[in-house]
């Protein structure tokens, strides 16, 4: 019994789905096709395509400040963001060793050059006895090879000491040119060894007026990317100011990261303020094609593709021609269009009371428009670039809610 007393009620929700959706289908063909579409006119233009990538900028010589010696951090003279001259002292490690390897060495000189004098005066006197015959051939021979290996410890001696005070002067750290210093890695007391890998004490930029980008771009932008190309940037500190720079080398050595091959980018850049510091982000942005004064079509309408089943079949059979003609159908003009100056595209004008499909030839874009260059629209002609959705209102289908207890 229960489920018969239902059954009437299920009966009238689903006749007012069913008018409801009627009511809504009769709303939606009831409106002009200058109701229902977005329409945009054909304008005519400048297109520049640009290609972007974010870099980092750094300095055009930043030098990396070490030690060849071991030892602890008894001093520092400068300190980060201090201008250096080149051979000016930044800092002094402990050297009680090297001067005692030092005076070490000294004092080998002087025991060297105190046999060096014995071995002389041996061969003299030994050479005066063989002029004699007191004395046999290897004794001169002998009493010469000691005084030549007088010499050589003499000269092995002076060389341990021009070593050890090499090692001394090392323990003090001077900068090799002229510069900033943007970074300090020491501290006093610090221990730094020398033993594998020298350590970095300090990075000195040597001028902060010129700066450098160092960015990446895809293999299938590089091919329009030149030496001296101008160049625009952003970055974080000054949002609302663009840079310049130019395109100083592009690196042959390809990076390849997850099958995507990118080309390493160096964008050089004037910076007399010296308000762009090392270590930035930056936007940059690469205008590799220009064209001025062209008919322009929005890329909205040639991604836009009408839902009507009859719409659907005349833009299939638009597609399946321009695949004879070019290889592929071009809807996707926004996307392709990036990727080489030339193609084809399919927009919608209105035309008797219809949408119909026109091709046309396009060329570069910037995201927004699209270059044409070709096909029968002129400027002011207006495509479809989008649906208007009904509004909803009481009297509507959409206005309808159905609640069910």
């Amino acid at each position: 019994m229960k489920l018969l007393s239902t059954r009437p009620l299920l009966f009238l929700i689903a006749l007012l789905v069913a008018g409801g959706g009627w009511f809504a289908w009769r709303q939606n063909a009831a409106q002009s096709p200058e109701q229902r579409y977005k329409f945009q006119a054909i304008a005519v233009g400048d297109v520049v395509q640009n290609v972007s990538a974010n870099g980092t900028l750094s300095p055009v010589t930043l030098v990396n400040v070490g030690t060849q010696v071991s030892g602890t951090v008894k001093k520092l003279h400068v300190d980060f963001n201090d201008v250096v001259k080149a051979g000016q002292v930044l800092a002094e490690l402990d050297d009680a060793l090297y001067t005692a390897a030092a005076g070490q060495s000294e004092a080998n000189i002087a025991s060297a050059n105190a046999s060096l004098d014995l071995a002389r005066a041996s061969e003299a006197r030994i050479r005066s006895l063989f002029a004699d015959e007191y004395v046999s051939r290897q004794e001169l021979d002998q009493a010469v090879q000691a005084r030549k290996a007088a010499e050589a410890a003499l000269r092995l001696a002076r060389a341990q000491n021009d070593r050890d005070r090499a090692n001394l002067g090392y323990s003090v750290i001077r900068s090799p040119v002229s510069g900033v210093v943007v970074d300090r890695q020491i501290d006093v007391g610090q221990t730094v060894a020398a033993s594998f890998q020298t350590p970095v004490l300090f990075k000195i930029a040597q001028d902060l007026t010129r700066m450098q980008i160092y960015t990446s771009f895809a293999e299938a932008d590089i091919g329009n990317i030149r030496v001296g190309q101008a160049v625009r940037f952003n970055v974080d500190a000054f949002p609302n100011r663009s840079f310049k720079g130019a395109v100083k080398q592009i690196r042959l050595n390809p990076t390849t990261t997850q099958n995507v091959v990118t080309y390493n980018v160096v964008v050089e850049v004037e910076n007399p303020e010296q308000i762009l510091l090392p270590g930035m982000t930056a936007y940059v942005s690469i205008a590799v094609a220009e064209k001025q004064a062209v008919l322009t079509v929005p890329n909205a309408a040639l991604r836009f593709r009408p839902a009507t089943p009859a719409a659907k079949t005349e833009a299939g059979k638009e597609g399946a021609r321009e695949a004879n003609g070019n290889g592929a159908p071009r809807g996707d003009g926004d996307k392709r269009g990036k990727r080489r100056d030339t193609g084809s595209g399919t927009v919608y004008v209105l035309a008797d009371g219809q949408l119909k499909p026109v091709s046309i030839g396009i060329g570069i874009t910037d995201n927004r428009a699209t270059e044409v260059t070709g096909g029968e629209l002129k400027a002011g002609d207006r495509v479809v670039v989008g649906e208007n959705l009904p509004a909803p209102d009481a009297g509507s289908a959409s206005g309808v809610r159905l609640r069910m207890f």
